[in-house]
């Protein structure tokens, strides 16, 4: 015990925190200089569970060859993305070797390193303490920090299961668990706490980076920087409307997650926003990063300088956090976007009463037009409640919006919040229209269905007619916008129409109903296809 302590404490010592921002040592790895950073970290993240670390390392360089070591990175760095630099170009810096180790002293990791062996585990039981020998047959480790920078943000335990098993089709479930041996039988726990005879010299309580560099010499400052993996950010967006009316309030965040194995503390915080492609390792061109919109400034509510400005880099834009952060490792951190109120907007009621099925879409033209029950009559009852506004200046907006989701509130009676509905938006840009489909209308019901169908393959055309009805059983008038696609062939016309309607692209086209309260309305329409 005393043994295992002295090891422990030993090891702390070589890789624990110190004052200096430099200082050499002999620890695990040789001669080497232990690295500290000077000053706070600065991050830029990406909106897909990566970011740019940059931190500054006081340099105390001699004439030859240099051995480094800096302890102060994340579990998920991609250790070929780091650059290591003089930013004033004054000294000469080339990496002969550069290491890297994430994976750091943990029991599973030091059991593995005593697989076969024998070795003690405490045991309590009740009031008494006993020594147990164990043999390990198998420790249950598995690198997941090295998982994670395998197969980028999209790991878990499901890609775990679908990497290890594929790649050991022999290999029984539960490959992770440890396997022990003790008075001649397996099992599969330990039998205790196991107490390790010495601490090989394999192990590090951190990740780290190791370098050996060619120098000229000096003292100086240098930029480290690095992509790794475990941050992300995203736009979401709270708004407000009153118990009457449609006038909005919105409150905009940003929020960040740190899940990378490390914490960082009043480090400076940019957001990318831009359509930036970004490869995962082992897969081919990863979808591409979703993109933020510009972001010129924050209507109004502020007193003071804004929590978030942006500017244009090279093609995408920066967002700038004007106060220092302290992030933790496994945190979910908001801070405040925009704000703006007295946004004017409008609900819009919408009737898509028959929708191609995707078992559809690849069929050829002629099967949809010889195919006679092909959108002849639809279960669909449901009209959806769109909320729209103009992200405009005259609006109280004007400002881009980054992607994200947007929820909705409503005061009642006595001015308590109830949620009525969410979804996401798009990038939206200044001066352009935000519509979200928030949920289903309660008093609102459509029906459609065909009255008439008439095909003449000799001459090519093909002839029918639809009748929807909306049904309003609110108290006040309400206006439905509904939606009619055309798919049975891409030439048509419309020979009969009891409302007017607009065409909206090749195959849809809309008609605005007005239907009264308590009241009915009806559509009625025929189309004539040609081919």
């Amino acid at each position: 015990m005393m043994e295992r302590s002295r090891c422990l404490l030993s090891l702390a010592l070589c890789f624990g925190s110190t004052s200096m921002h430099a200082q050499q040592s002999s620890s695990l790895f040789g001669t080497e200089q232990a690295l500290r950073s000077s000053t706070p970290p600065s991050i830029t993240i990406y909106n897909q569970d990566f970011a740019v670390i940059r931190q500054t390392l006081p340099l105390q360089l001699k004439s030859g060859v240099n051995e480094l070591s800096f302890d102060d990175v994340t579990e998920q760095a991609e250790p070929d993305s780091v650059i290591l630099r003089d930013p004033t170009g004054k000294h000469t810096l080339q990496v002969l070797e550069q290491n890297y180790r994430a994976e750091t002293a943990s029991q599973q990791l030091l059991l593995s390193l005593f697989e076969g062996q024998t070795i003690d585990f405490e045991v309590h039981q009740q009031d008494k303490t006993e020594i147990v020998k164990g043999k390990v047959i198998r420790s249950g480790y598995v690198d997941r920090a090295g998982l994670a920078r395998r197969f980028g943000p999209g790991y878990n335990q499901y890609t775990f299961n679908q990497y290890y098993y594929n790649a050991n089709p022999q290999a029984p479930p539960g490959m992770e668990q440890p396997l022990i041996e003790v008075n001649g039988g397996l099992r599969f726990s330990l039998p205790g706490i196991p107490l390790f005879p010495s601490l090989p010299d394999s192990t590090i309580l951190k990740p780290m980076m190791n370098w050996k560099l060619q120098s000229n010499g000096g003292n100086f400052n240098a930029e480290l920087g690095y992509i790794t993996g475990g941050l992300n950010w995203a736009a979401d967006y709270n708004i407000t409307a009153p118990a009457n009316g449609d006038s909005l309030d919105l409150i905009g965040w940003v929020t960040i997650d740190n899940h990378s194995g490390k914490g960082f503390r009043d480090a400076s915080v940019e957001l990318m926003a831009g359509e930036v492609n970004k490869l995962l390792p082992n897969q081919g061109l990863y979808d591409r990063v979703q993109s933020f919109s510009a972001l010129n400034g924050v209507a109004g509510g502020f007193g003071g300088q804004p929590p978030v400005t942006q500017k244009t880099f090279d093609e995408y834009h920066l967002y700038t956090l004007h106060r220092p952060l302290n992030i933790a490792n496994g945190e979910t951190k908001q801070v405040e976007l925009l704000r703006a109120s007295g946004i004017q907007a409008k609900r819009i009621y919408v009737y898509d009463g028959f929708r191609l099925d995707p078992q559809f879409q690849n069929q050829n033209w002629q099967y949809l037009r010889q195919n006679r029950e092909f959108g002849a009559s639809s279960d669909n009852k449901s009209v959806w409640v769109m909320r729209e506004f103009k992200n405009s200046d005259e609006n109280h907006l004007g400002v881009p919006l980054p992607k994200g989701r947007m929820r909705f509130y409503r005061r009642g009676d006595a001015d308590q919040l109830e949620f009525i509905g969410e979804n996401t938006i798009p990038h939206t840009a200044k001066d352009e229209t935000v519509r979200v489909y928030t949920g289903n209308a309660f008093d609102l019901v459509g029906e459609r269905r065909r009255t008439n169908f008439r095909s003449d393959v000799n001459n090519n055309t093909a002839e029918e007619s639809f009748e929807i009805r909306l049904r309003n059983h609110k108290k006040e008038a309400a206006q439905v916008v509904v939606v009619e696609h055309l798919y049975r062939a891409a030439t048509w016309d419309i020979t009969q129409n009891s409302t007017t309607f607009s065409k909206k692209d090749s195959q849809t086209i809309e008609f605005p109903v007005d239907v009264p309260p308590d009241g009915e309305q009806k559509v009625i329409y025929t189309v004539r296809y040609n081919w």
